[in-house]
């Protein structure tokens, strides 16, 4: 008996240990996220000054307005990675993270083990877009362990004290702690609707409502308690009501089922569907009614996917079959079990620990593919205008590469520039919409950085007014002439728009001169 529950038990080790590092590897990615540079940066200026910063320190159109660090923590703990490992250790932090946010899920998922593993697994093809080296999936795992402690407190209930260190920790390390709340609340609302349909009990829901309750309002009690006080309170509700965001950032846009990349979530939608309509295994409203919660979050925008499949995942694998007629091995094979679990692990830490190695191998290429390396030496060994206008996803490297010499026009940063100047920038200058040169004059702009397909880069390529300081295949730099300013000034013939224009340009050429 004793030998049968230990051969169980080492099982049982071994596949968790082969679903970990199976997790360790498919999570890790080269540390490219175009925020990851402006990240680092504020992290090294947190730990240089010894404070957070209150307003704009890095660009030259908000300069001084209010900026809500609400990432802080994280950002120092990526610069302090990077500072002592290189891009190595942020690239193995970021996977364990994401990976205790899988393990989690792979332990919240009921029945058999292996389907388990399954749905974790497949879960983490459909949030596969999301994983990189963000912010963002500090709330991945932390909602991941939110959901496990609610879970599990309806028999220990004492977990639920470890929720408001939880937050706290949270609200400091992203703005998703707000993710949190949302699901504690929907929770909350799902056991009332449960009551009210006499689908429970009111002596089984009540404990858990009288806990939770209190807990809520212990998790909002300390929102305050980070570098931007009661601002925290408001900043996510601003940022679901940026329409600049929505419109311009990608991960803002609803997923595209054309697109490869979400044909996994969408057999999960499906799956989903099935499982809710089935009277077998139908979850109870507690369980269902965060899952429609998230569910249209992720429709809505891309960067919820990720939450949506903590939620979906165990439905799923709750629905599915439990197990088989178990077959005993033949006691040779049983004599050879843990030779062949030994083999199996090390293969895969051997896998996990070459897919490491490659991506460290190749950070510097992909760096080189994605971001302006060259151009941001010339930048950095030249004389040139300080006020430099950088593409958009290049905005955040460039404050790495270049601050403090260097100010830049815009940068992932959408919540500190607003919806006008986002739209200012990704729409009129970069599309050549109407008004564009009067953007550039009225800011100042006398020098750029583009990819040199883009369609401004193109016209001031032609522009006598704009001379090439330098180009090749990844980014071409542009930089004012102001002497030609004038004599361009005097050829322009009026438009339609003749008056408007008179009134705008002298500004311009005046801004111009200064």
């Amino acid at each position: 008996m004793v030998a049968l529950v230990t051969r169980r038990m080492n099982a049982s080790a071994t596949f968790g240990a082969v679903v970990l590092l199976g997790m360790l590897a498919m999570t890790a990615r080269n540390a490219t996220d175009p925020d990851l540079w402006w990240h680092l940066r504020t992290g090294q200026w947190i730990v240089e000054n010894g404070r957070i910063p209150h307003s704009d320190i890095f660009s030259f159109t908000r300069a001084g307005h209010p900026w809500i660090s609400h990432e802080w923590l994280s950002e120092v703990i990526f610069y302090e990675l990077w500072k002592h490992g290189g891009a190595a250790a942020l690239i193995i932090f970021s996977a364990v993270v994401t990976t205790l946010g899988l393990w989690i899920l792979f332990l919240r998922c009921p029945g058999a083990k292996h389907w388990a593993a399954a749905a974790a697994v497949f879960g983490a093809l459909a949030a596969a877009p999301a994983w990189g080296t963000r912010p963002q999936m500090f709330t991945f795992t932390l909602a991941s362990l939110l959901l496990f402690l609610v879970e599990r407190s309806e028999r220990r209930p004492k977990l639920l004290f470890l929720i408001p260190p939880l937050f706290l920790l949270w609200l400091n390390l992203h703005a998703g702690f707000a993710v949190g709340a949302a699901l504690l609340l929907a929770y909350v609302f799902g056991l009332t609707i449960e009551v009210a349909t006499g689908n429970t009990p009111w002596r089984d829901a009540r404990p858990m409502i009288f806990r939770i309750a209190p807990l809520l309002i212990a998790c909002f009690a300390v929102i305050p308690l980070n570098p931007s006080g009661f601002q925290l309170y408001f900043y996510p509700f601003q940022t679901l009501q940026s329409s600049g965001m929505r419109r311009f950032i990608s991960e803002w846009h609803s997923p595209d089922f054309h697109d490869a990349l979400y044909r996994s979530l969408l057999l999960i939608f499906l799956l989903v569907i099935v499982v809710v309509a089935s009277h077998r295994s139908r979850p109870q409203w507690r369980v269902l009614l965060p899952l429609l919660l998230t569910g249209v979050a992720a429709l809505d925008a891309a960067r919820h996917i990720p939450i949506f499949v903590l939620l979906a995942m165990p439905v799923i694998a709750a629905a599915l079959p439990v197990g088989g007629h178990v077959t005993h091995p033949s006691p040779r094979i049983s004599g050879m079990r843990p030779i062949l679990n030994v083999a199996v692990l090390l293969l895969l830490s051997i896998f996990a620990t070459a897919r490491w190695l490659s991506l460290i191998h190749s950070q510097d290429v992909r760096v080189a593919e994605l971001f302006p390396v060259k151009a941001a030496d010339v930048l950095i060994s030249g004389d040139y205008p300080r006020n430099l206008f950088v593409y958009y996803d290049w905005g955040g490297y460039a404050i790495w590469k270049l601050y403090p010499e260097y100010r830049v026009f815009i940068d992932g940063r959408a919540d500190v520039y607003g919806d006008d100047l986002m739209r200012d920038s990704l729409k009129t200058v970069i599309a050549l919409g109407t008004g564009w040169r009067e953007i550039l004059a009225n800011w100042k702009v006398e020098a750029m950085l583009f990819p040199p397909s883009c369609p401004v880069a193109q016209a001031l390529t032609l522009d006598p007014t704009w001379r090439t300081a330098y180009a090749d295949s990844k980014a071409i730099l542009l930089v004012r002439q102001p002497a030609q300013v004038e004599k361009l000034a005097i050829t322009l013939v009026p438009s339609p728009e003749g008056h408007k224009r008179e009134k705008m340009f002298p500004r311009a050429l005046q801004n111009l001169r200064n």
